[in-house]
C-alpha cells in the first residue's frame, strides 16, 4: 500500500502541472479565437480554408496591438487618444469604470510605472507573523496627510504594499506600512509570486553573496 501511494501521489505530481498547462493555453486560445468574430464572415479563416485551426486568433490580436501601438505611438495617434479619453470621461458611470481601469492599466504596463517591482517582507496580519508584498508606491494626498509622519519624515515615510494572497495572488490587500518596517528582499518579482503562488513548496532563491 505504502508504494501505491507513492506512485500515485508520483503520478499526480507528473500529470497535474501539464494537464493544468493544457488547460489554460486551451482557455486563452479559445478566448483570443474569438477575436476572429470581428472579421467579415468571408474572411473568417474557417470560411477561406474549411476548417478550423486553433491560434488565428492569437496571431490577429497581436496584429491588432501591434497596429494600434504604433499608430498610439506617434503624435496623430496620441492626440486621437487623448479626444478619446476626453470623450469618455463625459459619459456618466462609464468614465468612473474607464478612469479606474485606465490608472491600473497605465501603472501596470507602462514602461515608467513602477507597479510591482520590489518584493518585500511585511509583518502581516500581525506583528511576529511575516509575509511577502509588492511595493507598488507610496501614499499621497489626504492619504499621506492622515498618515503620522507623511511623507515629509525620512524615518516616517509609508509605502503602499500589495500583499497577495496563496495560491490566487490576483486577490489580496493593500496595506501601508512604514518603509522602515518593510525588509527589502534581492529576489525578483518573479521568484517571488513563484514562491507564493506555490504556498512556500518552491524555495526561494538565496540572497547574493554579499547583500543584506
Amino acid at each position: 500500500m505504502a508504494s501505491l501511494r507513492k506512485w500515485l501521489l508520483t503520478g499526480l505530481l507528473v500529470i497535474v502541472p501539464g494537464v493544468i498547462t493544457v488547460w489554460v493555453l486551451n482557455w486563452i486560445i479559445g478566448t483570443l479565437d474569438q477575436t476572429l468574430l470581428i472579421l467579415p464572415q468571408h474572411w473568417q479563416p474557417d470560411e477561406v480554408l474549411g476548417y478550423h485551426i486553433p491560434g488565428f486568433g492569437v496571431v490577429l490580436t497581436l496584429a491588432i496591438l501591434l497596429i494600434v501601438g504604433g499608430i498610439a505611438s506617434n503624435f496623430v495617434g496620441r492626440k486621437l487618444v487623448s479626444w478619446g479619453d476626453a470623450l469618455v470621461s463625459r459619459i456618466p458611470v462609464v468614465r468612473s469604470i474607464y478612469s479606474s481601469v485606465k490608472q491600473v492599466s497605465d501603472t501596470l504596463f507602462s514602461e515608467s510605472g513602477n507597479a510591482f517591482r520590489t518584493a518585500v517582507m511585511v509583518q502581516w496580519p500581525q506583528p511576529g507573523m511575516w509575509t511577502i508584498g509588492f511595493v507598488t508606491g507610496a501614499p499621497s494626498g489626504e492619504l499621506a496627510q492622515h498618515l503620522h509622519g507623511g511623507l515629509d519624515s525620512a524615518e516616517g515615510a509609508f509605502v503602499s504594499v500589495y500583499v497577495p494572497t496563496t495560491p490566487n495572488p490576483t486577490g489580496g490587500y493593500l496595506v501601508m506600512v512604514r518603509k522602515s518596517d518593510c525588509v527589502e528582499l534581492n529576489m525578483s518579482v518573479d521568484a517571488a509570486l513563484k514562491y507564493i503562488v506555490s504556498m512556500g513548496v518552491v524555495a526561494a532563491p538565496d540572497a547574493p553573496t554579499g547583500s543584506k
